[in-house]
Order: C-alpha cells, then sequence, then structure tokens
C-alpha cells in the first residue's frame, strides 16, 4: 500500500427528501447563483421549476447557462466564465449529470481566471480560486459530483482532456434518485459503463497489501451487476436508481483509492476517441475497456482472476483452470454483462473507421507511454485500436 492522505470536502445529501437543503446552502453561499444545465431534459421532467423554487425561496436572483454538450466544450466554459463577471455571480449550481457539472466546474474556476481557460486544461496553468460550486445530480455516472476533476473538449484542435484543482470540489451535492428516473435506456447504460470502468481503473494496480480497496472495488462491482440488469427492465424503479447513483458516487470520490496508483489509461484512450468523433464516453469505454483486458491479461492475469472470482462469482484457478484461463473467463463475463445492457462493442457502431487511429494514437501517447498497471506506447494504443474496429 502506498502512502496517502485523504481529504474530501463535499457535503453529500442523498435521498428523496433532501433538495430542501438546497435553500440552506444557497442562504450560505449567496444570493446571485448562475444556474448550468444541459439540453433540456430538466425543463420536461419538472427537475428546473423544483431547484429554481427552492432558490428564489431562499432570496436567490437565478441566472442561467443552458445546452452543456455531452461532452463539454471549452467555448461554452468561456461563455460561461464571462456570465459569472457580468452578473457579479457568487456560486454556481450544476443541475445534471457529469459533463454539466464538468462544465460548471471549470466556469467556476474559469471565472477567476485571466486569460484562455484551455491553459489551465492543458496543464499551462494553474487554478488559483474558483467561484464555490453546488450541484444536483440528473445522471449517474461520472462521480463528479463528489470529486475535484473535470473533463473539457476543445473541437478546434480536436483534443479532450482531463484537469483538476481542490478548488472546485463541490460544497455540497444533492442526490435525489426519483431525478435520475427520466434517464432513458441508452444513457443510463453509458453512466453504468462510465462507473464500472472509473472501478476499473483503479482496481488493476500493483501496489501490494490492499485488501481493504480491492474489497471497495469488488463491492461496488458486485452491486452494479446485481442491480443494473434489474434497472435496464425497470427504468422507473427508484431503488435500483438509487443504489446505481449511489455507485457512481462511491466509484470515484477518492475512496477506491486511497493507497493505490491505478491504471488509466483507457480513460486517456477514449478521450481520443470522443475528441475527434464526439462519441459518448460511456460508449467507448465499453468498446475498448475488453481489449485493453485481452492484452493486460496476457502479462498480467492474476487480478483479472481476482475479479471473475470475487465479482462475477467464477470458479478460481485452483478449481482446475490456469490462472491465464481463469482470467480469459472474467474477461468474456465482462463483455456479456456489458452487451446484454446493450453497450456498443466495436468503433465501428459509431462508424468509425481505420481513417484515424494513429492520430488518436499520438494523442495518447503525445507525452509519453500511458498507463501503470501495463505501460502503453502508441504501438500497443493502436493494437488496441485495431483489435476494437
Amino acid at each position: 500500500m502506498q502512502s496517502f492522505v485523504y481529504a474530501n470536502p463535499t457535503k453529500l445529501y442523498y435521498g428523496e427528501d433532501q433538495l430542501s437543503k438546497l435553500g440552506e446552502e444557497c442562504r450560505r453561499l449567496g444570493s446571485r447563483v448562475l444556474l448550468v444545465y444541459g439540453g433540456g431534459s430538466i425543463l420536461r421532467n419538472g427537475v428546473h421549476d423544483a431547484v429554481t423554487k427552492e432558490l428564489r425561496t431562499a432570496g436567490a436572483e437565478v441566472f442561467e447557462l443552458s445546452g452543456v454538450e455531452p461532452n463539454p466544450r471549452i467555448a461554452t466554459v468561456h461563455r460561461g466564465a464571462e456570465l459569472c463577471r457580468t452578473h457579479r455571480i457568487d456560486w454556481v449550481l450544476a443541475v445534471g449529470g457529469g459533463s454539466v457539472i464538468d462544465c460548471a466546474k471549470a466556469i467556476a474556476a474559469a471565472a477567476k481566471y485571466d486569460g484562455d481557460f484551455w491553459d489551465v486544461v492543458t496543464k499551462k496553468a494553474a487554478v488559483k480560486e474558483a467561484l464555490p460550486l453546488g450541484t444536483v445530480l440528473t445522471h449517474a455516472a461520472t462521480g463528479s459530483e463528489m470529486n475535484s476533476g473535470s473533463v473539457i473538449s476543445n473541437l478546434e484542435v480536436q483534443e479532450k482532456h482531463g484537469w483538476g484543482s481542490p478548488l472546485v470540489y463541490p460544497a455540497f451535492s444533492i442526490l435525489v434518485p426519483s431525478f435520475t428516473a427520466s434517464v432513458p435506456l441508452d444513457q443510463t447504460v453509458y453512466g453504468i459503463v462510465d462507473m464500472m470502468s472509473h472501478v476499473f481503473e483503479q482496481y488493476f494496480h500493483h501496489d501490494p497489501n490492499t485488501p481493504v480497496q480491492d474489497g471497495f472495488c469488488e463491492s461496488i462491482l458486485r452491486a452494479i451487476v446485481e442491480t443494473a440488469p434489474k434497472l435496464a427492465k425497470d427504468l422507473g424503479n427508484l431503488e435500483y436508481r438509487g443504489t446505481i447513483m449511489y455507485c457512481g458516487t462511491m466509484a470515484l470520490n477518492n475512496l477506491l483509492s486511497m493507497g493505490v496508483r491505478g491504471d488509466w489509461a483507457n480513460h486517456d484512450m477514449e478521450h481520443a476517441v470522443s475528441a475527434v468523433y464526439d462519441i459518448p464516453h460511456g460508449g467507448g469505454l465499453a468498446i475498448l475497456f475488453p481489449h485493453w483486458m485481452d492484452v493486460a491479461s496476457a502479462k498480467h492475469p492474476e487480478k483479472f482472476a481476482q475479479l471473475g472470482v470475487n465479482v462475477f462469482g467464477l470458479e478460481s484457478s485452483e478449481s482446475g483452470r490456469t490462472v491465464q484461463e481463469a482470467a480469459q473467463a472474467a474477461i468474456a463475463e465482462v463483455r456479456r454483462f456489458w452487451s446484454s445492457l446493450g453497450a456498443p462493442t466495436h468503433l465501428s457502431d459509431y462508424g468509425i473507421d481505420d481513417s484515424k487511429l494513429e492520430l488518436m494514437a499520438d494523442k495518447v501517447t503525445a507525452n509519453g507511454p500511458r498507463g501503470r498497471f501495463l505501460s502503453l506506447s502508441k504501438e500497443d494504443v493502436l493494437d488496441i485500436y485495431k483489435r476494437a474496429l
């Protein structure tokens, strides 16, 4: 186990009655609020009305930025930052899923940054201050509601990068399961794949003496594997929605990464794909991760065999299988599970051919090999992309 320091300042409100806490937080953070949201689903399902009612009851003056993209753009960040400056915004409220929250984090920091915020996203500059941020989650997926990370795209240069700062941890996040009930099946599945991928990125590591961390990962994965098929058949079930929502938050709030150094190459590879083709993040991960697993398990099969036993209930290698056979059986279960939910399996499902594979591999490895569990060169990344076609 590695040495670590853990601190997470986000106050989490979970439950059907927790939106009532929004007014209390508003009175604490200030009366001028920028409400940030996406394509308008919160207008149709009543969440917008419920949120603005709470804010206005608390005496807030509400300004709005709508239209945040599924892969949020730096241009939208700049637009939101300008609104903050123009209207002297006290704090930012993101109402949506991970994309909206990621964009709101960038807006909160960009409002206090004198320059092109893309310099921060590309790590040429650092955040020194930010407006306070709160969130009301409407799509379980990224865990952005309880971490300090954000992913922003720049269409002009076809790049998509993750960045982060302790200054953009949400001050609070409100999780009401019924607010996710209108999310359609495909987006629900993308969210499930994304949160499982977050767990996988932290689960596959080489640090010794991590039974607690591994157990946390396996517990979340088991809960998702048990609940997701039921949710896919009953999208309005709030018990299933609540379980998946909680899993998504716990998958990426730094709980699982204490004392371990995860891999994260799959996210780098998917970011390159969606930067060029603007595909859903969860869809890209569903396609790429099993192929990475095939490559990684050839060198390090033991952790995959452990996954099969402790998450999917497979027989261990002690039953007569070799550890490599046990690893391959576990990977087959991941493929089967995601396919059973309707997740895509090939890049060609999005009309992607081999014409830009090298461009994407260059983006992934621009600063050298990627991944800690398995170090990937440009040639390795190209191999995985080709397998995924």
